[in-house]
């Protein structure tokens, strides 16, 4: 973002921006309409200058215009009508002009009511075409995955834009779009409809094709239904079939023989008996070819974090997925703007400058740090003028963030009140990166029984459930590694169990403790229980923290009794004695057990951990690796009657093994020291015939 060093230049440059703003665009033109484009120039025709896109510059009745300058005598050298040269030159520019094609072709309902109106591009809908534009003529499928603000039409522009590769690209293309809701489906259909029904005949024809037709052209049909859901229609001319669908009924999403689909809302759609919005999504996308002039459309507002939309989101984001990422910020769009005086501009250029280190803000407005990025960003003042008056309608933050979001980070912000700061969480991703290794800890034994502990080793697999950043080191330095367990149930519907490594050496030289490994999955406590054990033995017999009020309340659903859990953990004590334990009660005193087993998440402590963790993300006092982690936080929430948790739909297990474990690496276990290197040489050396990764414990 560009810096502004007065209030001087920001006013200097809110006139740049209102300049570029008010250059008149014309569809019919060309004019300013998008794209790289020059100028043709037809002394003899209606539209003398016209403003091509730069792909009609190589086709050969262009190149003959752009030589003679003249409609009439093209027409002499090809020995053709003027009229006929025109309706060539009118053809080719549909097909490389998409904004000329919709301001001449298609009609949409005018939403302030009255006529039908001609489609013509606002100027989101200019760079979201643009967008698609860039894969198109490149040779590329299209992929996009589109993060919206609220009404500015990117679902009407990208139902018409598949239309245009099917009427005028290419016969035979077929195109699926799922809306949310059935109300959402009926619209789409009603939209094609009006487009279908005033878009020319002569354009489904090629000129030779439509001279047979003559006098029986006005009987020919340009749509027509196929089977009995209404919902499959039919343009015969170009052989192509268009499918509506909704999310409520997954049946008619299934996919098969399509090259177009259009996925509307996605952020919202919500999980049925066996379909999950992944289910949906892979069997309508499924059959579609990674080819030229093929496309795929994820369309949604945000609806929270850790949801399909948006972790495909973030995944477009990084650069881990065909797709790319676009986000519609509300500035971007003409109707949110409130024009300003002279005097009022100035003013407000003032205040911008003036409050731009302040974070102090109320309930009905926002600080004047937050205002002057708005402008770094690319805002001009008169929509910063209508954000100041728009948000002083909603009570906190984050509904105005979730309305008319300013950046992608802001869009998935939800109505809760979030624990952590998006922007903090936000920064912790430049730690993250996929694991070096998949697989399992493994031993000669079955996974129960101190037996397991014994001659332990790391088995790779993909489909393994431990996920390894930085495999053991031993005897580097003391109190290194700390296992944490989050305990969840042994079916698919039940809670993840999580088990996290975390190594505190880079604390014996001042920096933060980083995230090492960590397991994920369903399985038996007991067997969970030696699994941590085995995973902390590994890890050069790091301290084992097991989140021990699940077992000691452990209802339903656990593959044990609830009475043999103390057992399981005293089991393991034997086996592996370096298991955290807190003070008990005073009853516990009392009856000689001043220790117990495990981290008690209660009423007291878990705001306590929470609290270290949000210090912890906010400071920057850890070093994260999991994506997974991170999202987690970004749909935390305090709860009105004062409780935390995940909003729903979500998890917290990742997250709290990070809140436990930073926790107690932090404030309970003493900083680790490095080992001096006489000491190491000689544990290097009696560890030659046994390594850590394979080490009896």
């Amino acid at each position: 973002m560009q810096t502004y060093h007065s209030s001087a230049e920001i006013l200097a440059e809110d006139a740049r921006r209102r300049s570029r703003l008010a250059k008149p665009v014309d569809p019919v033109t060309g004019l300013n309409a998008g794209g790289d484009r020059f100028l043709l120039h037809l002394s003899d025709c209606l539209l003398s200058d016209q403003y091509l896109p730069h792909s009609m510059s190589s086709e050969p009745l262009i190149v003959r215009l752009l030589a003679e300058g003249s409609v009439a005598t093209v027409a002499r050298c090809l020995g053709k009508t003027p009229d006929e040269v025109i309706e060539s030159m009118v053809r080719l520019r549909f097909r490389h002009d998409f904004p000329f094609w919709a301001a001449m072709t298609a009609l949409i309902k005018n939403k302030g009511g009255g006529a039908d109106i001609h489609f013509r591009l606002n100027r989101a809908q200019r760079r979201l075409v643009a967008s698609f534009e860039e894969a198109r003529v490149a040779g590329q499928p299209i992929r996009i995955i589109l993060l919206k603000a609220r009404q500015w039409g990117g679902s009407t522009c990208t139902q018409l834009y598949m239309s245009w590769l099917q009427l005028m690209h290419s016969t035979g293309l077929n195109s699926l779009i799922i809306a949310h809701q059935g109300a959402g489906s009926d619209e789409i259909k009603d939209m094609f409809d009006r487009m279908i029904e005033s878009y020319p005949l002569w354009l489904l024809y090629e000129p030779e094709e439509l001279a047979e037709l003559r006098g029986d052209a006005c009987k020919i049909k340009k749509i027509a239904g196929v089977g009995r859901s209404g919902m499959i229609f039919r343009v015969p001319q170009r052989n192509c079939k268009v499918k509506i669908g909704s999310a409520e009924r997954p049946d008619s999403c299934r996919g098969g023989d399509y090259n177009l689909v259009h996925l509307s809302e996605v952020g919202i759609w919500r999980a049925t008996d066996g379909k999950s919005p992944e289910d949906i999504v892979r069997s309508a996308c499924g059959g579609v070819l990674l080819r030229p002039l093929t496309m795929i459309v994820y369309e949604s507002t945000a609806n929270g974090t850790g949801n399909f939309f948006h972790r495909e989101y973030l995944a477009a984001a990084r650069g881990e997925s065909q797709f790319r990422p676009l986000f519609i910020s509300w500035y971007e769009i003409d109707q949110y703007s409130l024009p300003l005086s002279d005097s009022g501009r100035e003013a407000l250029a003032v205040s911008l400058w003036e409050g731009r280190e302040s974070d102090a803000e109320t309930s009905r407005t926002v600080s004047g740090r937050y205002l002057y990025s708005l402008f770094e960003r690319g805002a001009t003042l008169d929509a910063i003028n209508w954000y100041i008056a728009e948000r002083a309608k909603y009570n906190d933050n984050a509904r105005m963030a979730a309305e008319y979001p300013s950046d992608d980070v802001e869009a998935f912000a939800h109505s809760g009140c979030r624990v952590f700061d998006r922007r903090d969480v936000e920064a912790l991703r430049a730690g993250c990166r996929d694991a070096e290794a998949s697989g399992e800890i493994v031993s000669d034994a079955d996974l129960t029984g101190p037996e397991c502990l014994e001659h332990l080793r790391f088995n790779p697999s993909p489909s393994g459930g431990l996920r390894i950043w930085s495999h053991p080191e031993c005897a580097v330095c003391s109190d290194r590694y700390l296992a944490v367990v989050d305990v969840g149930g042994r079916s698919a519907k039940s809670d993840w169990s999580v088990i996290t490594v975390i190594d505190r050496a880079p604390m014996a030289d001042g920096l933060p403790p980083e995230i090492s490994a960590q397991w994920r999955g369903h399985c038996d406590a007991d067997r969970l229980a030696w699994r941590a054990a085995q995973i902390a033995a590994y890890y050069d017999r790091a301290l084992l923290v097991v989140e021990s009020n699940t077992l000691e309340t452990r209802e339903r659903d656990r593959g044990v009794d609830e009475g043999q859990m103390p057992y399981i953990l005293l089991q393991i004590r034997d086996a592996y004695p370096n298991l955290y334990m807190r003070a008990g009660s005073v009853e516990d005193v009392r009856e000689q057990s001043r220790w117990k087993l495990g981290f008690h998440t209660n009423t007291v402590t878990k705001p306590m951990v929470i609290a270290t963790l949000v210090r912890a993300v906010r400071d920057g006092l850890y070093v994260e690796r999991c994506q997974d982690a991170l999202d987690e936080m970004l749909s935390y929430e305090r709860r009105d009657n004062g409780s935390y948790g995940a909003i729903a739909g979500c998890h917290d297990d990742i997250l709290m093994t990070r809140a436990i474990g930073l926790h107690i690496a932090l404030h309970e276990m003493d900083v680790p020291r490095r080992a001096d290197a006489s000491r190491r040489h000689g544990m290097r050396r009696r560890m030659r015939s046994r390594p850590c990764s394979e080490a009896t414990f």
